[in-house]
Parts: C-alpha cells; structure tokens; sequence
C-alpha cells in the first residue's frame, strides 16, 4: 500500500512539485526570518560573549540591558573588593564617544577602557598586534569591520583604505595611536569599537562626576557564583548578576520594548498561513482527483486506517523534501550574505522548531484531505 501511495502521489506530478513548493517557501521563511531574528538577539549581548573572564558583572541598581549605561562612583570599585569569596575585581568603561577620521569626519564609537593592569575584558582575537600593546601611549584597539568600514581612510581619490596598525585617530580632541586590529562579536549598535586602558578612557571621555560603567568580578575557586552576586548586592546595595543572567536580562529588554519580536513574528506567522493553505489546498485537491483510487482500494477491502497511513506516508514525503529544501535555502542565502551587515543565527533549536512548524502544516493538509476519504463509499468506483 505505501507503495501505490507514492505512486500516487509522483504520478500527479504539478501538484506533487506544488505541493513541495508550498513546504518549501513556509520552510524558507519560517527558517531564514527565525535566525535573522536570533541573530539580532544575539547581538544584542555580544560584547558580553566577548569577556568570558568575569564570572559577576556589577552595575547601578537601574541598569536594565547592556548599553544602558548608568555610571558609577569609583569607590565602588573598592567596595565590590572587600566582599568575601571575590577573587578580583577590576573597572570598565563602555560609552559613546565620537571619532575625528583623519578628513575630518566624525563617527560615533563604542569606546572600551580595560583595566590597565590586567587588561580583562580584551578582545580574545586579535587580527593585528596584541592586546598588551594597548599599554603603549595613546594606543587603541578598533576592530576589524569598524577598521574596513566607518574608520577606514578616505583616500584623495576617493577610494577607502582599511585603518591599520600606526594609524591616528582623535577621541575627544584627543589623540589615539592604532596599535591594534580585532575581531569581536558584531553588537545590536553596529557602530564602530575602540578598545583603549581605563586610565586613558578617562582622559577621551568628557569629564563627569561618575565614570565607571562596570565592574567585572572573578569569584575565588569553590566560591558560588549565584551566591557571590547576591552577597554583592546585599552588601554594596549594586545590582550584581552572572554573565547568563546579564544576557537575559538584555534580551528581555529588547523583546520586552521593540518592536522586534512583532516584526519578526508577523513574518514567521505569514510563511506558516500561506504554506498551510498552499499545501492545504493542493493537497485537497489532489485527493480529490484521487478518490476513484480509494474508492476502488476500499471496494478491495482496504480499511480506512490503511488509507489513512497512504495519506499519512504522502504528507510525510511532501514535507521531508520541502522541508529539507527550504532549509537549504535559508543556509545558502546565509553563506551568500554573511559578509554584510544582516543578523544571521541558526542553532540547532531553531531547525526543530522550523521541522515542527512544517510538520504541523502537513498534519492539517492530511486531516483536511482525509475525511473525504474516510465519508468514501467503495461504490463510487463502479459509477461511469
């Protein structure tokens, strides 16, 4: 039997291939606007991946994602120190400063400033130079798409020279001597990052009662890292969260006060409609035009579980092969535009979402198509 139903189903071939192709586009775009929008959210605590050291990140009480910025006092930094079960404790600086290009242009940056003795926080991957180098005078660290893109030389000519190694930028009417080419997490901001010590951040920065963005904490060996958070907020009055609960946090803001998930969504919501009603009606349609056949397969003696496994095997079929060519196709349009700036995440959660979805959209095109069949009566197929 699942033999004649395949027969059936290759037999009919416009709507066997329409079939596939409503799977696919649902597939596809189920898919591709899925790890566009994962991609997004990863971004968004980047720069958080980016500094595996710390175990604790310490902040003003009211700091709500990563890029909310609300400066501390330095004597905090002396605070967090003196909590039992810290290993060390060092200072950040992230804010939004502007860059004079050598042609006199200006590009807003994400100015890093590292502890100056341990340099925590660094980019792990460097293109160009190394990460001590930042101790040199007036040394920076831009990674490499901020170097290729907004920072790069605009030569007379016109054309853009990549921002390398000895060359000079102004922060703040001050200057900054590139000793350095990263690679780093792409961010939610896309602007431009310039890694430099604190000390030196401070003097780039315009000048404000309260500078210290962060503190990034190491918890001594055997020490809880759940339990060092809250001893340092009970104690420093700070909020103070692990890495994973500061990646929650800043991704519940963005779907909590964007309109990302909305957008995305009505995507996804859109992909799964029309592919189930492409898929639902074809699928229809082709049972329709095949009732004779189980008409005459039921006058045999066929029952109507046994039809329902041929309709079953035929959905299955119909959604393996959209499926799998429609995930192929948000792959290939991943490799073919991870060079730009599109957000492009797929984990492996996500394809067994997209399977799920796609298997739903089976599910009801064969329920649609099976109680024709099973309100079937054997005598249609002795009817001229």
């Amino acid at each position: 039997m699942i033999r004649i139903a395949l027969k059936m189903l290759v037999g009919d071939r416009p709507k066997y291939i329409g079939m596939i192709l409503g799977v696919m586009f649902s597939s596809f775009v189920i898919t591709q606007q899925s790890s566009i929008f994962t991609g997004i959210m990863t971004r968004t605590f980047g720069f958080i991946n980016d500094s595996p050291l710390p175990d604790v990140w310490v902040m003003d009480p009211k700091v709500q994602y990563i890029d909310d910025i609300k400066p501390l006092q330095d004597t905090q930094l002396l605070r967090v120190r003196g909590v039992d079960g810290v290993e060390w404790a060092t200072p950040l600086y992230k804010g939004l400063l502007k860059a004079r290009l050598s042609n006199g242009v200006f590009q807003n940056c994400n100015v890093i400033g590292l502890d100056d003795a341990s340099l925590v926080g660094g980019p792990g991957n460097m293109i160009k130079g190394k990460l001590e180098d930042l101790r040199r005078a007036d040394g920076v660290i831009v990674d490499i798409v901020g170097a290729q893109g907004r920072l790069a030389k605009i030569l007379p000519d016109g054309s853009r020279q990549t921002l390398d190694i000895g060359d000079t930028l102004e922060l703040n009417d001050r200057r900054a001597i590139v000793v350095g080419i990263a690679s780093i997490s792409r961010t939610f901001q896309s602007q431009p990052v310039i890694y430099t010590t604190y000390s030196r951040a401070m003097n780039f920065a315009p000048r404000e009662r309260k500078l210290l963005s962060f503190v990034l904490v190491k918890a001594k060996p055997g020490v809880a890292i759940s339990d060092l958070a809250r001893n340092i907020q009970s104690q420093t009055g700070l909020k103070a969260v692990t890495a994973e609960e500061f990646k929650h946090m800043t991704v519940m803001y963005f779907l909590k006060y964007t309109g990302i998930p909305i957008n995305f969504g009505i995507g996804v919501l859109l992909g799964f409609l029309v592919g189930t009603a492409i898929v639902g009606q074809i699928f229809h349609n082709f049972t329709l035009d095949n009732l004779r056949y189980f008409g005459a397969l039921k006058a045999m003696g066929a029952s109507n579980g046994t039809l329902l496994r041929m309709i079953i095997v035929q959905a299955i079929v119909v959604g393996l092969i959209g499926y799998g060519i429609g995930v192929g196709a948000a792959s290939m349009f991943y490799h073919v535009s991870k060079k730009s700036e599109l957000a492009f995440r797929m984990p492996a959660e996500l394809l067994i979402v997209s399977a799920t979805a796609v298997t739903v959209i089976c599910v009801i095109a064969a329920i649609f198509s099976i109680r024709k069949v099973f309100k079937l009566e054997p005598a249609i197929v002795f009817k001229s």
